[in-house]
């Protein structure tokens, strides 16, 4: 049994409405209730709205709610977070990354942004992250980094990507953007780099309404990323570096605590929502969690092999049920780094890479759902399925 008609951070399941009509079942939805709103209530009381002691509390709780057993660092988006960690470590112009091509464009807009160059290697078929030979493979002189992501909150294979990063002398650095609460072995993500970055955008497993959190290696790093982040100044009007507005607000910070004492029970649902997919879903290919991996389900992504979108139009048309494609068209292949734009390296052969970007279709997996939401879902792709749709 997952659950009927409960309330989830003030959300109740999208299945029936008083008058019986059907609602749409939507692939994310941000959870927000009274707390957060009494959180940012309380900011705005208190007259200290930018970058203050909310923010210092949030980094310190968020830190201790996943065991990083490191310090954070609060930016104002995840895509800040990618870049100034970058910065921080020592990556630039003249440096090469290796990172996906089978993720969001903020992955290698990071790189590109220090004047550096992402360099795209292929991934696994089996948890769409980053394969590890496709990255020795791809490692040059110029190579000062990898930076693997946990995508769709699978944790990467990061004791290989270790191992290669100590063989060859390059740092190694985490996109957990998708992946708070996951981990390997034992160890969560984000205590495998140089640095790592979780995303709090609004479809996040939590958020802050926007914003991203860098956990930080070593003292350096972090006084570093907290000096970009604040126009170069630890002291104001003393400027040491080149730097950027890159803080959070409090009262980002202020809903982003809230969530923190919600997002354990949040990863318990939709690890139980997607339990339940895997085992009645039909004529489809379900996400496989390697051993060891705690999977955190940002999204739930199946393998249809034959016409995905045909497959994700019939669901939204015929039973009201949203999907997503992430993600459609490969870093690779966008028109800033194809041969000429940010990458001078030949383009790689990524068949991973295009396979999953034609075949992958996330379904809803978030804690809102009702028992039955899940169901409708369920019976929805195994009648498309057997159709042949």
């Amino acid at each position: 049994m997952i659950r009927g008609g409960a309330t989830v951070g003030g959300v109740t399941g999208c299945g029936v409405t008083g008058d019986g009509a059907t609602e749409p079942i939507t692939v994310a939805r941000p959870l927000i209730g009274q707390e957060e709103r009494a959180a940012v209530d309380r900011v705005l009381r208190s007259g200290m709205l930018t970058q203050g002691p909310e923010v210092a509390a949030f980094e310190e709780e968020f830190s201790e709610c996943f065991g990083l057993g490191r310090a954070c660092v609060a930016v104002n988006s995840g895509t800040s977070g990618l870049h100034l960690g970058l910065l921080a470590s020592g990556v630039g112009a003249g440096d090469e990354v290796i990172v996906p091509s089978f993720t969001f464009a903020a992955t290698a807009n990071a790189v590109a942004l220090t004047g550096a160059i992402p360099v795209f290697a292929d991934i696994t078929p089996e948890d769409f992250c980053l394969a590890p030979r496709a990255v020795e493979a791809a490692i040059t002189n110029r190579t000062a980094g990898i930076m693997p992501v946990h995508l769709y909150g699978h944790p990467a294979r990061m004791p290989a990507f270790r191992q290669i990063a100590d063989r060859y002398g390059v740092q190694l650095f985490e996109d957990a953007a998708q992946a708070h609460g996951a981990s390997l072995g034992g160890s969560p993500v984000g205590t495998f780099g140089s640095f790592a970055m979780f995303s709090l955008y609004p479809t996040k497993n939590m958020t802050a309404g926007e914003g991203g959190m860098v956990a930080v290696a070593t003292p350096q790093i972090g006084r570093l990323v907290r000096l970009y982040r604040n126009q170069g100044m630890e002291r104001q009007y003393h400027n040491e570096v080149v730097g950027f507005n890159n803080r959070m607000s409090d009262l980002h910070a202020a809903i982003g605590r809230v969530q923190l004492t919600r997002i354990g029970g949040w990863t318990k649902q939709r690890q139980e929502n997607a339990a339940f997919l895997s085992e009645h879903l039909e004529g489809v290919i379900p996400p496989a969690v390697a051993e060891g991996a705690v999977h955190v389900y940002h999204q739930y992504t199946i393998r249809v092999p034959d016409d995905r979108d045909g497959l994700a139009r019939a669901l939204r048309e015929e039973y009201g049920i949203g999907t997503g494609m992430f993600y459609p068209v490969p870093n690779h292949r966008l028109a800033p780094f194809r041969s000429g734009g940010h990458s001078t390296r030949r383009q790689a052969d990524l068949p991973e890479t295009l396979r999953a970007a034609a075949e992958c279709l996330s379904l809803p997996v978030h804690p809102a759902l009702a028992e039955a939401d899940l169901e409708r879902i369920v019976g929805a792709v195994n009648t498309l399925a057997r159709a042949g749709a």
